[in-house]
């Protein structure tokens, strides 16, 4: 499909683009997509650009820069379908969130190798680096089910509840094999940074 993206400024920061692909998309910080949108070529100015259909409707905002978009690996970007966004626009603009229960937040980094699902990083005062997780444990389980990707990760964390709801996970680590550790989750924007508000 062609279509553009269209950063802030005008013409000058518009690109024809095509849509390489829509799949589902998991990124390592906790983040899923059932359906992203992938543009090809790259635009410089991915964030927040509108990718808009040939028949000039908004249909998604641009999200990352991504280095897979295309079926031959093709250097592009990552679009966040505009329906995703339609149901938690309001409330977003109003309160900053989404009106819906928070989902269960971990506070890792993970990586999908071709062999596990690998810890690769923590939020220093996070869940899992309180919990007693550590960097290079293979999440192998959670609540007792087998974990086969990073979705599936996400998916079975927060099929368990709204933030605050306990996660169990089985890791394996290299000296010592499974271990079984229970992490309290959390609301993710507890942990950010909250504007400071003028008097």
């Amino acid at each position: 499909d062609q279509t553009i993206l269209a950063a802030g400024g005008g013409r000058r920061h518009a690109l024809a683009s095509k849509v390489a692909a829509k799949r589902e998309f998991a990124g390592s910080w906790e983040y899923l997509l059932d359906e992203a949108i992938f543009t090809t070529p790259v635009h410089p100015n991915w964030g927040g650009t509108g990718l808009i259909d040939r028949n000039g409707r908004l249909v998604g905002v641009g999200s990352l820069f991504i280095q897979d978009a295309g079926p031959d690996s093709t250097d592009g970007n990552m679009v966040v379908p505009i329906d995703v966004l339609k149901p938690i626009l309001d409330p977003m603009q109003k309160t900053g969130h989404t009106g819906r229960p928070a989902r269960p937040w971990l506070g890792l980094y993970a990586a999908d190798t071709d062999e596990a699902i690998v810890v690769a990083g923590m939020a220093s005062a996070g869940p899992a680096s309180q919990g007693g997780v550590m960097i290079g444990d293979e999440i192998v389980k959670v609540a007792g089910a087998p974990i086969e990707g990073l979705s599936d990760l996400f998916r079975n964390v927060w099929g368990l509840g709204a933030a605050g709801v306990e996660i169990p996970l089985t890791v394996r680590r290299e000296e010592s094999g499974a271990h079984e550790i229970t992490l309290r989750s959390a609301d993710r924007t507890d942990f950010l940074r909250k504007p400071r508000l003028h008097a």
